[in-house]
């Protein structure tokens, strides 16, 4: 699609005016973001018969754009390869970046929005052009050319726009074959995107999702939830666990001591299994004191939890449980831990 020029790094000064781009991306993202979440649910709640005209007086102005400027017009590719190669002053950049924005956004605050990508990519190139076009021309000793700009201008402010900041600098990796350009591509898509978050909580497009009346699950607002984990619930146990050798005998003297309603006990297999006090005192009823907890516990099993497993998990594994074992993952007879539904509900008490 475009044939990108070689990069390398001119002068370590010239990192300061990626820096400088990433700025003027992450505010340019922001505006252009503001102006659609602004205009567009002004004009859907005009009266319904405006609806058909308001194509029509969008188009009418995007045609005097047009014939002004007719480079913004399109997917705008060639201008982009162009303005990779310094075809352009860093002035004619500048102004088709914001003819690019206006016309965009006319189409799109008027019902018939021609997509966004190609737009965003055009209008990143225009920004980055522009940006290394004013460095050159004041600081020709620090810029060895232009194009990198255009090229790290098309990254920064599409993860500014649509907040792909990983996404973007694969983008231009791929796009440049080479990684030595990665380092400027980091530093401006980092400034543009905690701009555009820093002003704008919700994403464009789940923005606009949430204009229709649609609540779509964001996979932005997914990344920063919060996770908790077993190991944010469990708590440790007030005495140490029985060992499947004890003898009911002793189970019961453990019980009269112990807080937990529940008795662990540990197998050397690595299995678990619980003992209430009431089901431990009516074993005594009918089994001798010297009766071992193997004898008497040959089947029973309770389902075991690792620390770093999600707390929904646990969830669902404590249902008919009232005291599960929290067990490392290394060895399953080493006890990290015992969690109830009570800590479970705490543990979410406290993280929201």
């Amino acid at each position: 699609m475009f044939h990108v020029p070689a990069y390398t790094l001119g002068h370590p000064a010239e990192l300061l005016a990626y820096a400088v781009l990433g700025v003027v991306s992450g505010v340019l993202s922001l505006a252009f973001t503001k102006i659609i979440a602004y205009f567009r649910p002004k004009l859907r709640a005009q009266p319904e018969w405006t609806h058909y005209f308001q194509p029509a007086a969008a188009g009418l102005l995007i045609g005097f754009i047009g014939l002004r400027i007719p480079q913004s017009m399109g997917t705008g590719y060639p201008y982009i390869d162009q303005a990779l190669h310094s075809e352009y002053t860093w002035e004619i950049l500048a102004v088709l970046e914001f003819a690019k924005i206006v016309s965009t956004s006319l189409s799109f605050i008027s019902g018939t929005p021609g997509g966004m990508f190609a737009p965003v990519l055009f209008i990143g190139a225009m920004i980055g052009g522009a940006i290394g076009g004013l460095e050159h021309h004041f600081f020709p000793q620090v810029s060895a050319s232009v194009a990198p700009f255009a090229l790290v201008g098309m990254g920064t402010f599409f993860a500014g726009f649509l907040r792909v900041p990983i996404t973007s600098v694969f983008m231009v990796v791929e796009t440049s074959g080479s990684y030595s350009i990665v380092l400027p591509v980091m530093i401006s898509n980092t400034i543009a995107y905690l701009i555009s978050r820093k002003y704008q909580d919700v994403g464009l497009f789940d923005l606009l999702a949430k204009q229709d009346n649609l609540e779509l699950p964001s996979m932005e607002e997914q990344r920063e939830q919060i996770v908790l984990r077993v190991e944010d619930a469990m708590r440790k146990p007030d005495l140490p666990p029985l060992q499947a050798s004890d003898t009911l005998a002793r189970a019961l003297e453990i019980a009269e001591t112990s807080t937990e309603v529940i008795l662990l006990v540990r197998f050397p297999t690595g299995r678990w299994a619980g003992l209430s006090r009431t089901d431990l005192h009516a074993m005594a009823s009918q089994h001798a004191g010297e009766t071992h907890l193997r004898e008497i516990l040959s089947t029973a099993r309770l389902p075991i939890l690792h620390p770093d497993q999600r707390l929904d998990d646990a969830l669902r594994f404590i249902q008919g449980h009232e005291l599960l074992p929290v067990v490392s993952r290394a060895a399953s007879r080493k006890l990290e831990g015992v969690i109830s539904l009570p800590d479970i509900l705490t543990a979410y008490q406290r993280a929201s």
